[in-house]
């Protein structure tokens, strides 16, 4: 759960996406959301109007998603990935293949905010139990992890930034 005061590791191009999608909410947004609920209201008894009940969900679901937003803007910390580049241990923005102990498939995540996502990798949080073990690691290091069942190693095959 993202707590309001918690830093959120963004790229520049996360946070610029993240920044126009907030304004645009806040402006756009809820300029459509204020049409929606008056054409409802004239459509009479607000009490039995599926659309007025629609419209005002709607924006509540836009109010969180702005007040979200607007939080992690505020406490966000922009990371340039390229610089990390001499740098190649695991950091947030960079993309980690791991292999499990006694698996031959390695797997990819990008380590950074979900708001990071990408289309072509899953996000794991640098906060994850699995996300602190590999923070710092080095290709070929193996770290081990508290997963429920009990402990498990993991080895970083490469790193991407």
């Amino acid at each position: 759960m993202f707590r309001m005061s918690e830093t959120q590791k963004l790229s520049p191009e996360a946070f610029d996406r993240l920044q126009t999608e907030h304004d645009d909410l806040t402006t756009r947004g809820r300029i459509e959301i204020a049409k929606k609920i008056e054409a409802a209201r004239e459509l009479g008894d607000l009490s039995e109007n599926g659309d007025y009940h629609a419209a005002k969900e709607e924006q509540g679901k836009m109010e969180g998603r702005i007040a979200h937003l607007a939080a992690i803007i505020e406490n966000a910390e922009i990371v340039d990935v390229g610089a990390i580049a001499g740098d190649l241990t695991v950091q947030a923005g960079c993309v980690v293949s791991i292999r499990y102990e006694g698996d031959d498939e390695a797997e990819r995540y990008l380590i950074g905010s979900i708001e990071e996502r990408r289309d072509d990798v899953t996000v794991m949080s640098p906060g994850s139990p699995l996300g602190q073990a590999l923070m710092g690691a080095a290709k070929g290091d193996t770290v081990t992890f508290e997963a429920p069942n009990g402990p498990l190693n993991v080895t970083v095959d490469d790193i991407e930034i």
